[in-house]
């Protein structure tokens, strides 16, 4: 494959995986259990749902580490296991999927907030993400995938801890962003032009969204991003907002209906597309056909 930068300029429109997590429950995930402890106790999961992504067309395939900096893990006291359970999402993601598509370290926020709002100190917080970072370069990724940020700071925090590691692995950032009568912002207040400006001076090289709208939503992000940047991007939507349907979370965006919205994603120039929460492989199947085909 060529580097993941160059395959972004030359194109055509890479296609990403989907959601973790609820493949991870599906599997047996308790509540309050660190999803990340399937690394070291059901690595054959990880490869499985590694292999399903390739399967439906993912050319990006993310590992299971979205909370594993040392912070996050602390809070199920695996903290002093940071480093093997990220080495250990990069080697089952790399079994699978070999030179076929880019291996994704997912570097997810580390749970805590951070001054003046909160009570944990920048350096912690760095200390944290280079743990996390550091393992996963040293095992072979092929990108870092900041992802599902709020807060802009934490998310700076992330990406130059990772350009501290490595300055020339690829780093694309994601922001979540809720939608309000003045536009989309952050919990933590932040808009789109705000966020596309702070991550790209960190460092970052493809900017974006996932998590928190349907596809719908995020085809307006997307253009927000467009309009005052020309630097790659990343969607990654869910497949709609969930419902508790008959105690069982339910997402409404069908694999045909993200796949026929999908088009409009490309067609304003977002380069890197995939799904996040509730999306599985077919919903990757058909967006990849929709996409570039079969």
């Amino acid at each position: 494959m060529q580097p993941l930068l160059q395959r972004v300029k030359n194109g055509p429109v890479l296609v990403a995986d989907g959601a973790m997590g609820s493949f991870l429950m599906k599997h047996g995930l308790e509540p309050g259990q660190a999803p990340e402890s399937f690394n070291l106790e059901r690595p054959e999961v990880l490869r499985e749902v590694a292999g399903l992504y390739l399967d439906a067309g993912a050319e990006v395939v993310q590992t299971n580490t979205f909370g594993a900096s040392a912070l996050k893990l602390a809070a199920h006291g695996l903290d002093d296991r940071t480093e093997e359970i990220n080495k250990l999402a990069v080697e089952a993601v790399r079994e699978v999927v070999g030179g076929r598509a880019y291996v994704s370290g997912s570097c997810g926020p580390c749970g805590r907030t951070l001054l003046p709002y909160g009570d944990t100190e920048p350096e912690e917080v760095r200390e944290s993400f280079h743990r996390q970072v550091g393992a996963l370069v040293e095992a072979g990724v092929d990108v870092v995938c900041v992802e599902t940020m709020t807060d802009l700071s934490e998310a700076v925090l992330a990406i130059e801890t990772v350009r501290e590691i490595s300055p020339d692995i690829p780093v694309m950032a994601t922001m979540t962003f809720d939608a309000t009568p003045r536009g989309f912002y952050t919990i933590m207040g932040v808009d789109v032009p705000c966020a596309a400006e702070g991550l790209l001076a960190a460092g970052a090289n493809l900017v974006g969204s996932n998590c928190g709208n349907g596809i719908e939503n995020m085809i307006s992000i997307a253009r927000e991003y467009r309009a005052c940047t020309d630097a790659p991007l990343l969607i990654q939507s869910n497949a709609g907002l969930p419902e508790l349907v008959d105690g069982e979370v339910v997402y409404g965006e069908t694999p045909e209906f993200m796949a026929k919205r999908s088009v409009e994603l490309r067609d304003l120039g977002v380069q890197v597309i995939g799904g996040c929460c509730g999306t599985t492989p077919e919903h990757i199947r058909e967006m990849r056909r929709a996409l570039r085909g079969r």
